[in-house]
């Protein structure tokens, strides 16, 4: 399972980014997808979920009425739609994928300025 995101870069409070994470048709239809991010030094954590059907999403507490997961069936593709961040939301994020087993992509690095 070959996961490779991107989109990450440096906002400022309050701006907006768009994470994509592209791997392939059959993995997006079928795997439950998500995201993560990690803090140097910290454990890695869950942000958003989206299950295979998109009939289920579920976000953190610390993201929830800011981020939108959602994928593209079609295109082998999931996004992570982020709004007002915050420099808190400074951290590489992390796509994934699981049917059991958790699968990783590369991270993209995301820079939320004061």
């Amino acid at each position: 399972v070959q996961l490779q995101a991107s989109g990450g870069g440096l906002v400022q409070a309050g701006g907006s980014l768009r994470l994509s994470c592209a791997t392939s048709r059959e993995i997006v239809s079928i795997y439950t997808m998500g995201w993560f991010r990690q803090v140097p030094g910290k454990e890695r954590e869950f942000v958003a979920a989206i299950n295979w059907n998109s009939r289920r999403t579920d976000y953190a507490d610390s993201v929830q009425g800011r981020f939108t997961i959602s994928k593209n069936n079609a295109r082998g593709t999931v996004y992570l739609q982020m709004n007002n961040l915050k420099p808190e939301d400074t951290a590489v994020y992390y796509c994934a994928a699981t049917s059991g087993i958790v699968y990783w992509g590369q991270g993209t690095l995301v820079t939320v300025s004061s």
